[in-house]
C-alpha cells in the first residue's frame, strides 16, 4: 500500500503532541481547553442531541409520512 505524504505529516504532528503531554490525551485535551479558554475568541457550546430530535425515537412506518409531509 502506498504511502501518504499528508498523512504521514498528520500522524507526525499527533505524536509530537502526545510526546509533548507524556502520551496522556486526557492531559493534551485539558491543556488544549485551556488555551481555547484562555485566548478570549468565543466557543461554542451545542446543546445535547437526543433521539426525539434526530428523529431516531420515530418508527420507520412514522417516519414515512413525515418525510412525505414535509416535501
Amino acid at each position: 500500500m502506498p504511502r501518504n505524504p499528508i498523512l504521514d505529516e498528520i500522524y507526525a504532528a499527533r505524536d509530537k503532541l502526545l510526546a509533548d503531554c507524556h502520551g496522556d490525551v486526557h492531559a493534551y485535551v485539558e491543556e488544549a481547553r485551556r488555551r481555547a479558554l484562555a485566548s478570549g475568541r468565543p466557543i461554542a457550546t451545542p446543546k445535547q442531541r437526543t433521539k426525539a430530535c434526530t428523529g431516531a425515537a420515530i418508527p420507520s412506518s412514522e417516519m414515512e409520512s413525515v418525510i412525505g409531509a414535509a416535501r
